[in-house]
């Protein structure tokens, strides 16, 4: 988890790149030609970079005025995050099994001008956690919560053997601790580089190692299914997005983090992603996946949502530091740290068994 990877920016402002893009996109899809008629760099993708093409496709299937999302690396990025061909792979494996993404159209492999992307469709609505969460116009939050539970059943009903998801690997026998042990390896790589220790972090690693089962039934985890990942348009789920560190593991890891309070945006009063509550979550999950969870088997599950947040925010704020992507948005993350480990504590703390 500590590396980081670096990789060309896709520069749409450079006549030459914008004409090499159009004839690959065309190529990708099967038209004779693909007019690029504007582009917007999408907001979020800290890892990965967005961009909303508005695109004239001239023969092939999808002729006719089209609007895009072009997905490519960020100059750095985590390196434990998947590469686009994967990436690609799994969001067409999510559609095939009835998950709400948008769809798959292509992937393009780097070719020295051009770096690794895939294209899908746009899908209506926001993602942005800040207004979903304050948002009047949802009315019937129970309905949309259910809905965000239904729809991750169906992520967690791909199962392994999967041929198109090959590159995951064979399924660990203990996927969460090996987590666990990929955190306690990042959190030495941070004190051995930065000389900064973080016993708050520490604690929460040993307080879930304890409480970790030994044998789990692997299943595909998206592992950042949350609001700000979630598109909804008039209440609806519209799509799942950001499938960059999807991989076999246990389906409460998922249930945990969109149920973090790291995750709830304005509302944290609200359980499940700052939208409604998590019994109703778990009701359209239930349904679906044909389990029993209730509300009080979340909890090591959210203390391990809040310390996989604070090592990712480490990561980001160590993309910063390495001078290689001087952002404001990355140097502000690294300072997540408090609130993180104030939540573990509060979580934790009349727990210490």
């Amino acid at each position: 988890m500590s590396g980081l990877a670096a990789s060309p920016a896709l520069n749409l402002d450079d006549a030459a790149v914008r004409e090499r893009l159009a004839v690959a996109l065309a190529n990708g899809c099967g038209a004779d030609t693909v007019a690029i008629g504007g582009w917007t760099k999408l907001s979020g993708g800290a890892i990965q970079q967005n961009l909303s093409l508005d695109v004239r496709v001239s023969g092939g299937a999808l002729a006719g005025s089209q609007r895009w999302v072009l997905r490519t690396d960020a100059p750095s990025k985590v390196a434990a995050s998947r590469s686009r061909a994967e990436e690609f792979a799994l969001l067409t494996v999510a559609s095939a099994a009835g998950v709400v993404t948008p769809q798959p159209l292509f992937h393009h492999a780097a070719d020295g001008v051009l770096p690794d992307y895939f294209v899908m469709t746009r899908a209506k609505g926001t993602a942005a956690g800040h207004r979903l969460t304050r948002d009047d116009a949802i009315g019937d939050r129970a309905a949309l919560v259910r809905e965000l539970g239904a729809n991750l059943a169906r992520i967690h009903a791909i199962r392994p053997p999967q041929p198109a998801l090959d590159f995951l690997g064979a399924p660990s026998s203990s996927p969460t601790l090996d987590a666990l042990a990929g955190y306690r390896a990042y959190l030495d790589h941070w004190r051995n580089t930065f000389g900064d220790a973080h016993p708050v972090l520490e604690w929460g690693l040993a307080w879930l190692v304890r409480r970790t089962p030994n044998r789990e039934n692997a299943v595909l985890v998206h592992r950042d299914y949350r609001v700000g990942n979630l598109m909804v348009d008039q209440g609806r789920l519209t799509a799942t997005l950001d499938w960059e560190f999807a991989g076999w593991g246990n389906p409460m890891e998922d249930l945990g983090w969109l149920c973090a309070r790291c995750w709830r945006f304005a509302r944290p009063d609200r359980v499940a992603g700052g939208l409604g509550d998590a019994g109703d979550f778990l009701d359209g999950y239930n349904a679906v996946a044909g389990t029993h969870y209730a509300e009080p088997e979340l909890l090591p599950w959210q203390v391990l949502a809040q310390l996989r947040w604070a090592v990712i925010a480490l990561q980001q704020a160590e993309r910063f530091l390495s001078g290689r992507e001087r952002s404001i948005e990355l140097a502000l993350t690294g300072r997540l740290l408090p609130e993180l480990e104030l939540e573990i504590l509060a979580l934790t703390g009349d727990r210490l068994g």
